[in-house]
């Protein structure tokens, strides 16, 4: 049994029962019988004289029945959307019910759209619309077409959106008086696929559309477009090969005739530009190019404010930021000449000379001993927020000085899955860098991919950008005891060398040494922190928290647009508690580098309407493009 919508003659069958053209309003009834007599001596001569004024009270007048199909506010009004086909056809079914029969649709359609209705086969009933001149099929289930089903007399052909994987089915009996052929948003891929767009197949197209497929040879394809002497305006943006930085240089000279490409008229300045380019397509080289470039982070809560000043014992605690994105994996040996950078996630921690220079010298201690209250309720207010947000990053609460390297590490939060790439992707990061008001990444990398097919995937799917935080305990290392040569010994050596004499007097001078030795090894235990720091640190695994992450979309790249430029916003993350204590740290930090210049109060910025600065990154993703034949073959000549 046919299942209904499977076909397009059962579909088209369907969609005429949903219009009702038998029933009230429409079609024969009590509310219109007396009109649809049978035209015999008696009833003739009853009708003559009868007007409209003289039905029957159970009857409607023609103009009444029109009123009802034609009313938004009608019951019987036809659904949004509805063709002019669709309305014509109703008022036709309450003028002149009579006349629709399968004879009359047949004849009359020129015109079928049937979109959106599960359809899967062609069949050969679509043969029976005698003057059937356009047919759109788009968003069904159609893998293959038989093309000896397609009326002869079809004009325009739309197939967009189905999954059709190859144009072969579609040659076998192409209607010939074709002038548009529509298959974007399909499943074409492969070489092959040029070798089905050419004169022999379509005489007379006019119009080629095969946006967003797959296809990846653009040197055989304009060889197959250039023998359609017709063709005027074509399609290709989605597909990987419209990625190639010459694509629509190479694209307008190699079809002379073109005037319309990806729905961008041709003009005689770029038939100019780019003369010559078709003849060079086996010099150029087959890849595409893509910049990547970060701006400014804007935003970022200074966490160190909340960090309890470092002991001796430590742990001394250093903070770093860093945005990370994912891109598709370059073709092994690729080098770039941009300064990218490959994120490792949980990446060896920075040397003890870096730490070193990025612990202060000299840390506030007034700043919390004047808002220890301010910083304790800070602090209690966004314990809670630390402990949930353990499982997505967070920072593990500090310990206390008696705690382990091994304790602590129990208390590292479990990686991100943000902070991982999505299969066939690597990530990137910008380098790390300290806490500013405004972090400049200052990041640019170039991307350049000969696979083009997973290139076109990623930019459908998007790219997420991430801002990360990195948290670094250092603790001083243990010093190794420190054995003192002992006077006694240091003098018999050398009473076996030189004698008694000199025995006293060596015994003399090593007592004055081990005292000298003793109190420079007191001074080195007592020293400054700033001494011990480069050298006798060992650092914990870095602890990892993500600020913000989303989407950006890519796909305005693949529909012709040659950079895709955000600022991505992740909402507000800073604190009035937390802008108050990094300013009052930092305009003390300030008066003691220079106690001459005044500086305005930092309690006094934050007094009236506190709006904090939501947490940005700008990111730009631009498409290399050629803009002459000369740039072309400079830049991509094999």
């Amino acid at each position: 049994m046919e299942t209904p919508g499977g076909t397009v003659s059962a579909a088209v069958r369907e969609h005429l029962r949903q219009l009702c053209l038998r029933d009230f309003p429409c079609g024969t009834g009590s509310w219109n019988k007396s009109r649809f007599l049978p035209r015999t001596w008696r009833t003739w001569r009853e009708l003559i004289p009868r007007d409209e004024e003289a039905v029957s009270p159970g009857e409607e007048t023609v103009e009444a029945l029109l009123g009802l199909v034609r009313s938004p506010h009608s019951p019987w009004a036809l659904l949004e959307g509805s063709s002019a086909e669709d309305r014509f056809l109703r008022e036709l079914a309450i003028q002149n019910p009579l006349m629709l029969k399968d004879t009359f649709f047949y004849s009359y359609f020129r015109s079928l759209r049937v979109v959106d209705k599960q359809v899967s086969l062609v069949d050969k009933d679509l043969l029976k619309f005698l003057n059937l001149e356009e047919l759109v099929l788009s968003a069904n289930q159609i893998q293959e077409i038989e093309a000896v089903n397609l009326p002869p007399t079809l004009k325009v052909l739309e197939l967009y959106g189905n999954e059709i994987r190859s144009m072969e089915c579609l040659c076998a009996a192409p209607p010939p008086r074709l002038q548009h052929l529509g298959l974007g948003h399909n499943k074409l891929l492969g070489p092959l696929e040029s070798l089905y767009v050419t004169s022999n197949h379509w005489p007379n197209l006019v119009s080629l559309d095969l946006s967003f497929n797959d296809l990846t040879d653009l040197q055989g394809m304009m060889a197959s477009l250039g023998t359609l002497c017709r063709l005027r305006l074509l399609v290709l943006q989605g597909n990987p090969l419209a990625l190639l930085p010459y694509y629509r240089g190479f694209t307008i000279d190699s079809l002379s005739q073109l005037c319309v490409l990806d729905d961008i008229t041709v003009s005689p300045s770029e038939k100019h530009q780019f003369r010559g380019l078709g003849r060079s397509g086996d010099l150029l080289a087959r890849q595409a190019q893509l910049v990547v470039t970060i701006g400014n982070v804007k935003g970022v809560q200074d966490t160190s404010v909340l960090d309890p000043e470092p002991g001796p014992q430590g742990p001394f605690i250093t903070y770093s930021y860093y945005v990370t994105y994912d891109f598709v994996e370059e073709e092994e040996g690729e080098e770039s000449e941009y300064g990218g950078v490959l994120a490792e996630i949980v990446m060896p921690s920075p040397s003890a000379e870096q730490l070193s220079e990025d612990i202060p010298e000299d840390v506030p201690e007034e700043v919390f001993e004047e808002h220890e209250d301010s910083a304790e309720s800070g602090l209690s207010a966004q314990s809670e927020e630390r402990e949930d947000s353990l499982v997505s990053g967070g920072s593990a609460p500090l310990p206390g000085v008696a705690d382990s390297a091994e304790e602590l590490a129990k208390l590292r939060p479990r990686r991100d899955p943000r902070l991982c790439p999505s299969p066939g992707t690597v990530l990137f990061s910008t380098v790390r860098k300290p806490w500013t008001d405004v972090i400049p990444c200052s990041y640019e990398m170039q991307h350049t991919l000969k696979d083009l097919v997973p290139l076109k995937a990623f930019l459908l799917a998007g790219t997420t950008v991430t801002i990360v935080e990195e948290k670094i305990l250092s603790w001083p290392a243990v010093l190794p005891p420190v054995d003192v040569p002992l006077p006694a010994k240091k003098g018999k050596g050398e009473k076996d060398k030189k004698g008694k004499k000199e025995k006293d007097k060596k015994g003399k001078d090593g007592k004055d040494m081990a005292g000298k030795r003793e109190k420079e090894v007191a001074k080195e235990q007592k020293g400054s922190k700033k001494k011990e720091l480069p050298k006798e640190l060992r650092q914990d695994p870095p602890i990892l928290r993500v600020l913000g992450s989303g989407l950006v979309v890519l796909e305005p790249l693949l529909a012709g647009e040659p950079l895709v430029s955000e600022v991505c916003n992740f909402g507000v993350i800073r604190t009035l508690e937390t802008d108050r204590l990094t300013s009052l740290r930092d305009s003390k930090n300030k008066n003691k580098r220079a106690k001459k210049e005044k500086t305005k109060p930092a309690a006094a910025v934050y007094d009236g309407d506190y709006q904090p600065q939501p947490l940005t990154v700008e990111v730009q993703i631009q498409l290399n493009q050629c803009r002459t034949a000369e740039e072309a073959l400079r830049e991509f000549a094999l």
